[in-house]
């Protein structure tokens, strides 16, 4: 009877560049400043679901514009104190994060307001033509 039991996910470094469409040199720095620990056999570097599902997280967390030491030390929570605690700080960072986010968007709409306003002003002043 065949072993039906999956391999365990191991992606190597031009893999894992190319699966979140990273540069070698953000995957490098993210291993510099600890985000990610790969596996190492001689120089070849290997990451597993850990590391995959890590990657993810700080993708999403730069999507939403938290910077990477905030990252780094959220995933440090859960090593440290476990998940629930980690959930707990992420509705903090959430709730933060979300207010800025709303302030940034008050003020874009207020620049186009104003641009929009101008360029009126402006268009109003040309002949008719």
């Amino acid at each position: 009877m065949a072993d039906t039991q999956k391999e365990p996910i191991r992606l190597s470094f031009k893999e894992m560049c190319a699966r979140f469409d990273v540069t070698p040199r953000t995957l490098r720095y993210y291993e510099y400043i600890e985000l990610l620990s790969p596996e190492r056999e001689g120089r070849a570097r290997f990451y597993g679901p850990r590391e995959i599902a890590r990657m993810t997280l700080i993708l999403r967390g730069r999507r939403f514009g938290f910077p990477l030491e905030e990252i780094r030390q959220w995933l440090l929570i859960y090593e440290k104190e476990g998940t629930e605690a980690q959930m707990r700080r992420w509705i903090e960072l959430a709730d933060r994060q979300l207010g800025e986010l709303a302030e940034q968007r008050r003020q874009i709409e207020e620049t186009m307001d104003e641009l929009r306003r101008l360029r009126d002003e402006t268009a109003a002043t040309l002949p008719a033509g």
